[in-house]
This record gives C-alpha cells, sequence and structure tokens, in this order.
C-alpha cells in the first residue's frame, strides 16, 4: 500500500492505527472532526501524514480525504454504549449514516479495500459461550443497533456491487491515549486514573462481568493484516484474544502495575451492558493468519506507565490534551 484514509485516525485506537501505517512507509489521509480524538495523538511525520478536519457525514471531505487510497479504515464513531440509550438518533446518524457516506466516497475513489471497525456489541449476551461470526446478532443498545446497521450496509455494497470491504469486529480494546475522562469512558482508563488520584475505582453491577480484553497494538496489526491479505475475505471478522477476564480480576491486575491498593466502590448496573464477552479468534487466524500476541499482564504493564507518565506531565489524559478517544 503506498497510500490510505484513515476515518476517526486522531482518536485512541485511530491513531496508533497511523502509527503503524506510518511506520510500514505508507502516506496517510486522516479524517476527524476532534470531537473526541486530538491533534497531539498524531505523529510528526511531514507530507505523509494529512489531516482534514471535518466530519465523516461530510461528502466533499470525503472525497478530498479518500482520493488515490489503495484502502480506507473506517473508524470514526460515536461509542458509548449508555450514552447510544440516551441519544439514540446521532448514535445512528453517525455510526450508519457515516458509514454509508464513507462506503460510497471509499468506491467511488476507487479504494481496493474497505475495512470497517465493527462491534462485538452487536452479539448481545451469548452467556459462556465465545461469540462466533456465525451466531445471529442480538443488539442490547441503540449504539450496537447502529453498528449492526453499518456491517449491513457494507455487506450490500458486497453483495450488489463487489465492493470489497471487511468489517472487524472489535472486542474491548484497551492501552495508551484512552481518555478516562467521560462518565461513559471504558473501565480501563477509568480504573487508571482512580488508581493515580489514590482513590475507589467505580465497578458498575458486580465486577464478575467478563470482557475479551485486546491491546490496542494488536488492533492496529490486524486492520494492517485484513488490509494487505491476498484473496477472497469473509465480510466479518472478529479481533479478540479468546479469552475473557472479569472486571474485578481486571481492577487487580491495573492496581499491582502500579502498586495500588485494589479496593473497589460498587454503583448499579448499567442499562444495556453485556455480562459477558469472549470472542472465538479462529476464523481471523485461519483466512488471515493473525492472532493476538500482547498478554493482558504485559498490556496492562505498557498501559499503566504510560499513564503514569501522562499524569507526571501535568494530568491525565482530557478534551483537548492527548490520548482522547476514538
Amino acid at each position: 500500500m503506498a497510500k490510505v484514509a484513515v476515518t476517526g485516525g486522531a482518536g485512541f485506537i485511530g491513531s496508533h492505527l497511523v502509527e503503524a501505517l506510518l511506520g510500514a512507509g505508507v502516506e496517510v489521509a486522516v479524517v476527524d472532526d476532534l470531537s473526541s480524538g486530538s491533534r497531539d495523538n498524531l505523529p510528526s511525520a511531514g507530507r505523509r501524514l494529512r489531516l482534514l478536519v471535518g466530519d465523516v457525514g461530510d461528502g466533499a471531505v470525503l472525497r478530498r480525504a479518500f482520493r488515490g487510497a489503495e484502502a480506507v479504515f473506517h473508524l470514526a464513531a460515536r461509542t458509548s454504549v449508555p450514552e447510544s440509550v440516551a441519544d439514540p438518533v446521532s448514535y445512528h446518524r453517525v455510526n450508519a449514516g457515516g458509514t454509508l457516506e464513507a462506503l460510497l466516497r471509499a468506491r467511488e475513489a476507487g479504494a481496493r479495500r474497505f475495512v470497517l471497525a465493527g462491534s462485538c456489541a452487536v452479539y448481545g449476551d451469548v452467556g459462556g459461550r465465545a461469540a462466533r461470526e456465525t451466531l445471529a446478532p442480538a443488539p442490547a443498545s441503540p449504539y450496537a443497533a447502529a453498528k449492526l446497521a453499518a456491517e449491513a450496509y457494507l455487506r450490500a455494497f458486497r453483495e450488489s456491487l463487489g465492493f470489497d470491504a471487511v468489517a472487524l469486529r472489535f472486542f474491548n480494546v484497551y492501552g495508551p491515549r484512552q481518555r478516562p475522562d467521560s462518565p461513559y469512558a471504558a473501565v480501563v482508563p477509568r480504573f487508571f486514573e482512580a488508581l493515580l488520584a489514590g482513590g475507589r475505582p467505580t465497578v458498575f453491577g458486580t465486577g464478575k462481568q467478563t470482557r475479551d480484553l485486546v491491546y490496542v497494538g494488536d488492533v492496529a496489526a490486524a486492520c494492517l493484516a485484513v488490509a494487505a491479505a491476498r484473496g477472497p475475505l469473509s465480510p466479518v471478522y472478529n479481533l479478540g484474544t479468546g479469552r475473557s477476564t472479569s472486571v474485578l480480576a481486571l481492577l487487580r491486575e491495573a492496581a499491582r502495575a502500579l502498586g495500588a491498593p485494589a479496593a473497589p466502590r460498587f454503583e448499579p448496573a448499567r442499562p444495556g451492558e453485556i455480562l459477558r464477552s469472549r470472542a472465538d479468534v479462529s476464523l481471523l487466524r485461519r483466512e488471515v493468519g493473525f492472532r493476538a500476541s500482547v498478554s493482558l499482564s504485559e498490556g496492562i504493564r505498557r498501559t499503566a506507565c504510560w499513564f503514569r507518565d501522562a499524569a507526571g506531565r501535568g494530568g491525565l489524559p482530557g478534551p483537548g490534551k492527548a490520548g482522547r478517544r476514538r
């Protein structure tokens, strides 16, 4: 690949993907409205990196960004389950409508492959089973429903237009630059923020709910592997580790990495949240040859180092600072 485009590239996951692409010698055009992303997340790369500030639903901005791109990585999205319950319309507009616009402009630009950041939320709660791509979706929140609608558009473009589009269903991604400053923030940055402040991290529900936690560097590597893969690919792949960890076990791991006590404060469970989540990753391994390689303990150690350094530099990530979420 000589040139690609990344929507949401100034955010948490997107900026790690941009770094990986630049490291591979690829020219990158980023589209981000900076509502949850930050310029500070993007490295200095001279003419090989171009940032276009604009909404993912703006076809004119996407046309400029996608011109000449061999692949388009579509990561721009709103990502909070509780927030989607309160505001389903905006979640549909960005996550479903924005994906349709991106598909239209990527095909128009002649991109060879389109890679969508999907979500494990489309499965709903599958109990103790590993979620396999063949399971019937059962979205339990407007966020999940909008991500499923995005996948439906992707499949329609594959079937009716022959457009090479693939969705990676991200499981619970964590790592450096993930924002803790929102009440809807993911659990890992919230835990680090509280532990570094000497407080008691909040656990919603019993803490026995489980998640498949995948390190952000592995996610970036998987996106590159899918974009570069030869031959026909399946429309959807799970992107996780195949292992599950309880929220309380995650808290203990984070506390150990910082040398802090793990003393949670419990709050009622939040609506729309899934109790158990674990990926079946065999399809991605078999067809693409990719498997996540960073263990939870190593990923949490790297993340703890980054959060400790960020706190030492004058504060944890927040609006207008490095570390904002995609």
